[in-house]
């Protein structure tokens, strides 16, 4: 890889900063993060930016305002310190749930964070099975959205499952639901929810035949993991012969951990866009890791390579990540 290109790995991004740096076959930038006792944060660089492109990784997880202040504070460093480019790496983009007022008075933080980012002096931001995809709107500058899908596909291609079912956990999340569906050949099922209240939800019925199937229960977050629970129990109660999970962002708040092991799901599959601390390690818990299909989208960043071909490619199980340019 180019010399001029600069990995930055914060606080709540180190093992994964890692793993793409060693794909990319480069060193993560020498950087220093300070937490000083009021809450302030310090972020300084060991190295010069100056007329590099620089790659800031961080997922925004708990705690949430935290990790994005790094990431803000980073940014103002890189660009005072005449960087070339800055790109947010941000598997995990929080705040994202804010995508709308759903009450009055309400905010919409996923455009405030947006805003903040821009206005830090990021140049492009890359995340991960974004909460809404319209969220990309939300930006004036360059977003791309990395889709777990690959992923999963090669995933339970692999276990041979038969009378496959992608279930989608609400009305709002089938076109999610259906990108796996339509590469697995399976139809796809609804759950009618309602949430009455934040982190609660009540399941009112099924849209869709599960009895004797393999159900996927596709979605991009677990916090709590009440809803997810309550639909793996609910497909087990109507007949389903297996019940695994497809999770792109595993919080695992609360009660989270508890719930999933004495739940009907047989699998939770989530990636590695947050860390998955040593006591949350359930035998229920296989952890699929995205840092190759970041390494290669940094590639063609850099290279100008089309982030969709990345995409296609990932869904061939025998496909191996490019630690540099190609024909280089």
């Amino acid at each position: 890889m180019d010399n001029q290109i600069k990995i930055i790995s914060l606080t709540a991004s180190v093992e994964f900063a890692q793993k793409v740096a060693n794909i990319l076959g480069i060193e993560v930038t020498p950087s220093n993060v300070v937490h000083f006792a009021d809450g302030e944060i310090m972020f300084e660089g060991k190295e010069s930016f100056r007329g590099c492109n620089v790659y800031i990784i961080q997922s925004t997880c708990a705690p949430a305002a935290e990790h994005l202040m790094e990431v803000l504070i980073a940014i103002d460093a890189c660009k005072r310190g005449s960087a070339k480019s800055i790109t947010c790496i941000m598997p995990y983009f929080g705040f994202a749930r804010q995508d709308r007022k759903a009450k009055p008075r309400q905010p919409i933080t996923a455009k405030l964070v947006a805003d903040l980012l821009t206005t830090a002096g990021a140049n492009r931001v890359v995340c991960t099975d974004l909460h809404a995809s319209q969220i990309q709107g939300f930006f004036n500058i360059p977003v791309d959205e990395v889709v777990s899908t690959p992923l999963y596909y090669r995933y339970f291609t692999n276990m041979h499952l038969k009378d496959v079912v992608c279930v989608s956990p609400d009305h709002g999340g089938v076109v999610r639901t259906s990108r796996l569906a339509e590469k697995m050949g399976a139809p796809i099922a609804i759950i009618d929810k309602r949430r009455p209240r934040p982190n609660e939800a009540e399941i009112i019925g099924i849209v869709g035949d599960v009895k004797d199937k393999d159900c996927i229960i596709v979605d991009d977050i677990v916090d709590t993991a009440g809803t997810l629970c309550l639909a793996a129990n609910k497909l087990k109660e109507l007949g389903a012969r297996h019940v695994y999970a497809a999770i792109s962002h595993a919080i695992l708040s609360g009660p989270a951990c508890e719930r999933i092991q004495n739940s009907g799901i047989d699998k939770l599959v989530i990636t590695d866009t947050i860390p998955l601390p040593e006591n949350k390690r359930l035998d229920k818990i296989e952890v699929l890791s995205l840092a190759p299909m970041y390494a290669d989208i940094i590639n063609c960043i850099e290279y100008g390579g089309s982030l969709g071909k990345v995409f296609q490619d990932f869904f061939d199980e025998h496909y191996a990540p490019r630690g540099k340019k190609k024909n280089a």
